[in-house]
């Protein structure tokens, strides 16, 4: 069973998705191959995201492209609009899924038998932390368990 976390009361998504993703990334044991992680959300979400990448570390860098980009293959941090994208199928991303969206996945099944660890994003935005309650409460319903990350808790940060 996959492993989903919530992580909420995030004030800047798109810093701390950058952040969350450097941590995830580099946490590969020396000689093990890094992780992939693949990043879903809206449009212009994903925008914004690919803009922080590029910008939000003079000293990092996060190798991302957009799942459509003939590199996508071979670079570890893919995004992507849809959990269901039938680009998914060209690559072999299967570690980490982050949602930065507001919409329940269709097909748990599929995607928790895909990535092992799915970590959803929940803002400090009304809408999304309404969304945010719906989808854990979801996820709780089919049986995952859940593991919460309050950022609003300085213990919690990432």
């Amino acid at each position: 069973m996959a492993r989903i976390d919530f992580h909420f009361n995030v004030n800047d998504k798109y810093e701390y998705a950058c952040r969350l993703t450097r941590k995830i990334w580099s946490a590969s044991a020396a000689g093990e191959p890094v992780r992939n992680i693949v990043m879903v959300g809206n449009t212009a979400d994903l925008k914004k995201l690919d803009a922080v990448l590029w910008s939000f570390s003079p000293s990092d860098f996060l190798p991302h492209c957009f799942i459509d980009d003939e590199a996508a293959v071979d670079t570890p941090i893919v995004m992507t609009e849809d959990f269901v994208s039938p680009s998914l199928a060209n690559i072999p991303h299967a570690d980490v899924l982050i949602h930065l969206g507001m919409n329940m996945p269709k097909d748990v099944a599929t995607l928790v038998e895909r990535f092992p660890r799915i970590v959803e994003l929940v803002t400090v935005n009304e809408a999304e932390r309404l969304a945010g309650r719906e989808r854990y409460k979801a996820y709780r319903d089919l049986g995952h368990e859940l593991f919460n990350f309050d950022q609003s808790k300085p213990e919690s940060k990432s």
